[in-house]
């Protein structure tokens, strides 16, 4: 058996011309397949056409957060100060004198982590936004538009804290939304968030 319209030679039985696909023996071609078939094309997990906090609305923010983050160094360093001084001294001889230097490197890592426990934890947690980002009117949210769960601003909040440890990692951290395409710093891509303004704040 032969195609009538390509002139194919055919196995007997068969519908459709395995050559161009034509009717056999008075059969109806179906629809039409593509050989492939592309795979829908997924939206981005969180829109681009948002409006992403702005840097300096952003730095105006950290700013003001980190007044309390200034205030606790400084309860700290007075409280240490005193509790040093009382117990151990600055005499050259005694070993613990070099002290006073290590706690001075941790100072700020260790106040922005207290202060961030309620400011950066709890308050984004609860309403999205710390205390300086709501003088800004901006917004924290993860990938749906939605508020961080705690763990989520726990974890933000270490890998902010950590960089304190490192010199210039934080000031990188707050120049990187400057090129980022979603103006994100390093801290907010390591939970996948955002800052994005919010109109919504008296």
């Amino acid at each position: 058996m032969f195609c009538s319209r390509c002139g194919r030679q055919l196995d007997d039985g068969i519908a459709f011309c395995t050559g161009c696909g034509a009717p056999v023996g008075g059969a109806t071609p179906g629809p039409a397949v593509p050989p492939y078939a592309p795979a829908p094309v997924q939206a981005p997990p969180y829109a681009p056409a948002l409006a992403y906090a702005s840097w300096v609305d952003r730095v105006i923010g950290y700013i003001i957060d980190s007044l309390f983050v200034f205030a606790a160094m400084i309860l700290l360093g007075a409280v240490f100060g005193s509790f040093f001084f009382a117990t151990v001294g600055l005499s050259r001889d005694n070993p613990l004198s070099g002290g006073v230097c290590c706690f001075g490197l941790i100072l700020f890592p260790v106040s922005t982590f207290l202060v961030g426990l309620y400011n950066s934890v709890y308050l984004v947690s609860l309403r999205g936004y710390s205390i300086g980002q709501g003088v800004m009117k901006l917004k924290v949210v993860d990938a749906q538009g939605g508020l961080l769960s705690q763990w989520t601003a726990f974890v933000r909040l270490l890998v902010r804290a950590a960089f304190g440890f490192v010199p210039l990692l934080p000031m990188l951290d707050l120049l990187w939304p400057l090129w980022d395409p979603y103006r994100q710093t390093l801290h907010d891509k390591a939970v996948s968030c955002y800052v994005i303004y919010n109109p919504d704040v008296r």
